[in-house]
């Protein structure tokens, strides 16, 4: 009796032991979704923030003033533009 005693002991001792160290790794992988979490939403708050500020960057005014400062182009008017006609097309079109 002393014997099936010790070793029920036994057995309900590893058994607890078994489940505190299950119930830590359960709090401490717990604590880490919960940084994961926290990580995720800083990451999706900084991308929306840069959205925004890409959206900012390509408006059509700002991009026409980098063209004009950094690249000196300038608005393409009548008096400037040049027209070519292209050869074979007129040909084309005399044929039908």
């Amino acid at each position: 009796m002393i014997r099936l005693n010790i070793a029920l002991f036994t057995t309900t001792l590893i058994t607890m032991l078994y489940i505190v160290g299950v119930q830590y790794e359960s709090r401490r992988l717990f604590v880490e979704v919960e940084k994961a979490n926290l990580n995720v939403r800083k990451l999706e708050f900084e991308n929306a923030a840069l959205q925004v500020e890409k959206r900012a960057q390509a408006t059509p005014l700002r991009i026409e003033k980098l063209a004009k400062e950094r690249l000196s182009m300038r608005s393409a008017l009548p008096s400037v533009t040049q027209y070519i006609q292209n050869e074979s097309n007129d040909d084309a079109g005399a044929n039908k």
